[in-house]
């Protein structure tokens, strides 16, 4: 159970969902997709806080503008369509989005490359490691929608002193399922002539990166408790740094009233890797808890 009562501190998730909710825009159509309450969390706060006029499209259910009295432990519930002011079918979301109205997406990747690219088919290139789940549509999304939001909680990477480190965010994806800003044989997305612009944010518990005009990763943002030469070390690419790297701006105590009011059970922190469940902020001081 989360700490509803304690508005001194934020965890590192209650941060991150911070971060992914300031890529929403006031006024525009947002779908969030399956599976992650990190995502499912930042709509609903942006929601209730900066984007009011927000058009959100629950994921599992395809409601338009529900609200939920909770976050359920998973997002394929009816519960999180209640309040729905309508629904939608996947013919006709999927239409929005060919037509230019879907504003923005969420996404996100086992592989992540410097270009925004993603993986979710598969582990090796030449030989089949690992079947992933699949990209669920996420391929014609990543080219209609108008821009990207990219996320992860897992670029910390996974060492073994039996094998090579696993990277998050990997020097090249073994399959593009998702596409970012070049494909695999170097063809810029707007030499394609797609619809939607590509991701222009990538969130992770680590840092904050833009894209910049080439379309490569760029950081603009730190946590708290972490720094350039952190990021690099967990990161396969090299990466350009903003010259206005600054660190991530943190919710206030009004803002993380909603945020837990909103999941008092705490399913959102079941996205969070056990290293980083410890991981707190001070709201006034910027200093690690």
């Amino acid at each position: 159970m989360n700490n509803l009562t304690d508005l001194s501190k934020c965890t590192l998730a209650e941060a991150l969902i911070f971060q992914i909710a300031q890529t929403i825009e006031d006024g525009i159509l947002a779908f969030h997709g399956f599976g992650s309450p990190l995502v499912q969390m930042a709509l609903h706060f942006a929601k209730r806080t900066h984007a009011p006029n927000l058009i959100l499209v629950a994921g599992a259910t395809y409601g338009v503008n529900p609200t939920p009295d909770f976050l359920t432990p998973t997002s394929n519930d009816w519960a999180m369509d209640r309040g729905s002011e309508c629904s939608l079918s996947i013919e006709e979301l999927f239409d929005l989005a060919a037509s230019g109205r879907m504003g923005r997406m969420f996404l996100s990747g086992l592989q992540i490359d410097r270009w925004g690219n993603m993986n979710v088919t598969q582990l090796g290139r030449d030989k089949l490691k690992l079947k992933l789940p699949g990209g669920g549509g996420g391929c014609n999304l990543s080219c209609d929608a108008n821009r990207l939001t990219i996320w992860t909680a897992a670029h910390h990477i996974q060492a073994s002193p039996k094998q090579k480190p696993r990277f998050r965010l990997v020097e090249s994806c073994d399959f593009i399922t998702n596409l970012g800003h070049r494909t695999v044989d170097n063809r810029l997305r707007q030499d394609l002539k797609l619809q939607g612009l590509g991701p222009d944010r990538l969130v992770t518990e680590l840092g904050v990166f833009d894209f910049d005009e080439s379309g490569h990763a760029r950081l603009i943002k730190v946590y708290p408790d972490t720094d350039v030469d952190i990021i690099r070390s967990h990161t396969e690419f090299d990466f350009p740094v903003s010259d206005q790297l600054t660190v991530i701006e943190l919710p206030d105590a009004t803002m993380l009233k909603i945020m837990r009011n909103l999941d008092p059970m705490g399913v959102h922190r079941k996205e969070i890797r056990a290293q980083d469940k410890n991981r707190f902020f001070l709201l006034d001081s910027y200093d690690e808890w």
